[in-house]
């Protein structure tokens, strides 16, 4: 089994900064790619960023510039900095580590941490 815990979202002011962090745990396999998802009130899951073990890192156009991804793959973590903060990224974010197994991939999810900008 795979697990996932999520920690550092909250609320914060425009302009302001968050840092998020995730860990994975379980049989997780190298060729894997962690990221971060977030789904707002009535909108779809959206990808935020995405950090392959081996590849580009993909931003969303709405965060490039502002947020930075971080991996550190001994410790099967991700992370998430967020800087000036809008109150459109308001939403909870989801951790995903995607196991590749040849053409095949396995999605895993974390519980999910609330992020909210506001003034």
């Amino acid at each position: 089994q795979v697990q996932l815990v999520e920690s550092g979202g909250g609320l914060v002011q425009p302009g302001g900064s968050l840092r998020l962090s995730c860990t994975a745990s379980g049989n997780i396999f190298p060729r894997n790619v962690m990221g971060w998802f977030r789904q707002a009130p009535g909108k779809e899951r959206e990808l935020v960023a995405s950090f392959p073990y081996a590849g580009d890192i993909t931003y969303a156009d709405s965060v490039k510039g502002r947020f930075t991804i971080s991996r550190n793959s001994a410790r099967n973590s991700v992370y998430l900095q967020m800087n000036s903060l809008k109150p459109e990224d308001t939403a909870v974010y989801y951790c995903n580590l995607k196991l590749l197994y040849g053409s095949a991939t396995k999605d895993h999810w974390g519980q999910g941490t609330q992020v909210t900008v506001s003034s």
